[in-house]
């Protein structure tokens, strides 16, 4: 009896617990994403970076899913593979890309965050989904929260050229796509048979530009690699992973708005990492972040 009862008040605490942390190692891996492409683009181009991370964590995957047997269907695949090529190789080339051009993580990770806004505006006459006013309301406030934690980054920002400010805007755009596409279809596979797809098309295509423009070879360095291991385990298996799972879990609305709090977080990791100061205006936009994606979210619940 008192093992019964133990478990019936366990279950309440624990089922909250799980969104909660799935929410929160979305935020974190994602923004290494960020932090990752400046590590990387100091060591070598963005397509050298791009085409050896695509090549170990694809080859991993694959190998991962040829050893367990996994089969998937030619339409999945199929979605995978685009999914992929939206999601990941269009997505992390705009990150990346504006990285090597001298835009700071900060920035890119302030466009992206722009994403929200987007992606919700569209599901509503594309997936039909419902957007209630705090569902309109948060994103709005997560906008003013983005801009007063990164206001300061941008006036760091003028070695890069204007065109590079256009890469992370496609980026986002990128995304977007992705994710409509995802929550139109309903591609089947679990999340490391379809990074698995992802992963491989990417593989392919970075590879590919890396060879016809001659960045192909990779410095033997430790500093590298070692950005190498980074976005492999923190930025693809964690970020991507969590992304896919959050995104099967709940609404695009409630998956987007998480994406605020990535400006914030990569501020607070480019600060820890190369020192980069953090001002009373990123704490406050933080804050506001954080009342953003509550609006979002409270209404589910």
């Amino acid at each position: 009896m008192d093992v019964m009862t133990s478990r019936t008040r366990t279950r309440p605490t624990a089922r909250p617990l799980i969104p909660f942390l799935l929410a929160s190692g979305l935020v974190v891996m994602w923004s290494s994403g960020f932090v990752g492409a400046e590590l990387g683009t100091r060591q070598a181009p963005a397509t050298t970076l791009l085409a050896w991370r695509f090549l170990v964590v694809g080859g991993l995957l694959v190998a991962w899913c040829l050893w367990r047997g996994s089969r998937m269907s030619g339409r999945d695949m199929a979605l995978h593979a685009v999914l992929g090529l939206l999601a990941q190789a269009g997505y992390l080339y705009g990150v990346v890309a504006a990285a090597e051009a001298g835009v700071a993580a900060g920035t890119s990770a302030l466009v992206a965050a722009l994403q929200p806004m987007v992606a919700t505006a569209l599901a509503v006459p594309l997936l039909g989904e419902r957007v209630r006013g705090r569902q309109v309301l948060g994103p709005v406030v997560g906008l003013v929260g983005v801009g007063m934690v990164v206001g300061s980054d941008l006036l760091r920002t003028g070695s890069a050229p204007w065109w590079a400010y256009a890469l992370p805007f496609g980026a986002m755009l990128s995304l977007v796509a992705a994710t409509l596409v995802e929550r139109r279809s309903r591609p089947g596979g679990n999340v490391v048979e379809a990074l698995a797809v992802q992963c491989a098309v990417s593989a392919i295509l970075f590879t590919g530009l890396a060879a016809s423009t001659g960045t192909l070879a990779p410095p033997m360095t430790v500093g590298f690699w070692a950005a190498v291991a980074w976005v492999v385990v923190l930025s693809t298996l964690g970020g991507y992973g969590l992304y896919w799972i959050n995104l099967a879990r709940t609404s695009v609305a409630r998956v987007s708005a998480l994406l605020y709090l990535t400006p914030p977080t990569t501020l607070v990791w480019t600060w820890l990492m190369f020192g980069d100061p953090v001002g009373a205006g990123a704490l406050a936009g933080m804050a506001v972040c954080v009342v953003a994606v509550l609006l979002v979210r409270s209404h589910e619940r």
